[in-house]
């Protein structure tokens, strides 16, 4: 067995946040994406943890997005997408998730097309909140993944798109869009620390 940046490929290694193997090459479809999404959760826990609500608020300028708007948007998107493409309820709506955060929008909504105003509506009574509803999230997508296949990806979850999106497209295209706006509420919580050093 070949090693690994010196690691033995037989040696006990952690591939991630929320996945032990005891081989690199016993990784399997759902541990390789509750992986991905233990990343994800991981950075918005880093982007939120212990900041009030005003800086969770804060945005760099009239038409930025604020970290709760960005963590909100980007957990609402993978509770839909992912509830959609396994035929579960969503969480927002399951677990009270929308009445708990009481925002001014339909239950519905996951942020695609909002404008400033909409952005500035976004507010929320603690930082903990945001990190307990994206658990109860991230909880539900690890419940869903188990058990994946990889023939299982190839099975198309919209056909509304040409062509159709399959599960593995669809994964793939929430860790990418949850990952990109979580390094923006990163880059935001880097400013304010500049801001208040």
């Amino acid at each position: 067995m070949t090693s690994v940046a010196g690691i033995p490929g037989r040696a006990a290694a952690t591939v991630g946040p929320t996945v032990t193997t005891e081989r690199w090459d016993a990784m399997d479809v759902a541990e390789l994406l509750a992986d991905e999404f233990g990343r994800v959760r991981g950075a918005v826990h880093r982007a939120v943890e212990g900041l009030t609500p005003e800086q969770l608020s804060h945005r760099v300028d009239e038409d930025a997005n604020s970290i709760a708007w960005l963590v909100w948007h980007l957990t609402r998107v993978q509770d839909d997408h992912v509830a959609d493409a396994f035929g579960v309820e969503q969480v927002w709506t399951a677990q009270g998730w929308a009445e708990r955060l009481a925002l001014p929008f339909p239950a519905s909504d996951t942020g695609y097309g909002h404008g400033s105003q909409d952005v500035a509506a976004v507010t929320v009574a603690s930082g903990e909140l945001l990190v307990e509803y994206h658990d109860a999230v991230h909880a539900q997508t690890v419940a869903q993944l188990a058990g994946l296949a990889p023939a299982d990806l190839d099975r198309i979850v919209d056909e509304s798109w040409d062509p159709p999106v399959s599960l593995g497209v669809r994964l793939v295209s929430v860790t990418a869009d949850d990952l990109q706006h979580a390094g923006q509420a990163a880059y935001v919580r880097g400013m304010l620390s500049r801001r208040t050093d």
